[in-house]
């Protein structure tokens, strides 16, 4: 599994940018990181217990900690912190980003919520 090299964190712009041993760079928007937590507020304790995280647009890292050699924890400004990311989920997360992303965005619209990007995403859908 790939290790990280490099975590810079870009507080203006809200984005995580990590790259990899294998010269891979990914970045995350803070907002994709924390509704990809996965913490149990989050996933919950069991399959069917998700709980869709809403209204993170705005959401930033005030912090990130170590944990051992293996992931880190990130410190969000609306306080949640509570989810692990080890260094192989934000290489998958990484690698999937845009099909998890539009992932997410179907699940907000399935719930009957909106988001910026689904305007961005139904304008594209109809060109």
């Amino acid at each position: 599994m790939p290790y990280p090299t490099d975590i810079t964190l870009k507080k203006a712009s809200r984005r995580l940018l990590i790259s990899f041993d294998d010269g891979q760079t990914f970045d995350y928007s803070c907002e994709f990181l924390r509704v990809y937590s996965q913490s149990a507020e989050v996933t919950g304790h069991a399959p069917g217990q998700e709980k869709l995280q809403l209204d993170k647009q705005d959401v930033g890292i005030e912090a990130i900690s170590p944990v051992g050699n293996y992931a880190i924890r990130l410190h969000f400004d609306d306080g949640h912190d509570s989810g692990l990311y080890t260094w192989e989920r934000l290489y998958e997360l990484g690698q999937n980003y845009q099909a998890c992303w539009v992932d997410y965005l179907r699940r907000v619209m399935r719930a009957g919520h909106s988001h910026p990007d689904l305007t961005r995403l139904k304008k594209e859908a109809g060109k």
